[in-house]
C-alpha cells in the first residue's frame, strides 16, 4: 500500500465517524484509530484548539507613505477567490528537503496538479506533499517546521 492510499484511508476513515479501523494482508497490517469512542479512558483531556486569527500589521517608514490598511472583511473577500493547498495529514510542516535546500515553493512561485510543494513529517516518515490545484502561490500560511492538523491550510493558490 503506497503513502498517497493511506492518506487517502486516513482521511475516509475521520470522516466517517467509524473509531478504530483494522487492514491486514500479508504484506503489512495498519490499524487506524480517531480516539472519538474510547469507553476504556477515564479521564478526559482537553487539547486547546486554536482558531486562525487574521492579524492586520501597518508597517509605516518615514520614506515611505501610510500603507492601505485592510478590514478583516475585505481580507476574507479577497482569500475567498484564492484555492488552497491542505495538509493531508497530522505531522510536522517542512517547507524544504533538507537545511541547506531551497524551498519547494515560494510566494510567486507557479505550481501544476503533482508539483511537490512540501514535506509533512510523520512518525519519523517524510511525506511529500503535492498540489492537488495550479496557478500562483500568493501565501504561505504556515511557518516552517510547524506542527499542522489534518486538512488545515498550508498555501494559498491563485489559479489565473
Amino acid at each position: 500500500m503506497e503513502i498517497k492510499e493511506i492518506q487517502n484511508l486516513i482521511k475516509f476513515v475521520a470522516r466517517s465517524g467509524a473509531s478504530e479501523v483494522k487492514l491486514e494482508t500479508k504484506d503489512f497490517k495498519i490499524t487506524i484509530k480517531t480516539g472519538t469512542e474510547r469507553d476504556d479512558v477515564a479521564e478526559i483531556q482537553h487539547i486547546p484548539v486554536v482558531a486562525p486569527v487574521e492579524t492586520v500589521t501597518q508597517v509605516v517608514s518615514a520614506s515611505q507613505p501610510a500603507a492601505k490598511v485592510e478590514t478583516p472583511s475585505q481580507g476574507a473577500a479577497e482569500k475567498s477567490k484564492f484555492l488552497t493547498i491542505k495538509s493531508p495529514i497530522i505531522g510536522t510542516f517542512y517547507r524544504k528537503s533538507s537545511p541547506e535546500s531551497p524551498p519547494f515553493v515560494k510566494v510567486g512561485d507557479r505550481v501544476s496538479v503533482g508539483d511537490t510543494v512540501c514535506i509533512i513529517e510523520a512518525m519519523k516518515l517524510f511525506n511529500e506533499v503535492e498540489s492537488e490545484v495550479s496557478g500562483t502561490i500568493v501565501e504561505i500560511l504556515v511557518d516552517d517546521s510547524s506542527p499542522v492538523e489534518f486538512d488545515q491550510p498550508l498555501y494559498l493558490v491563485d489559479p489565473s
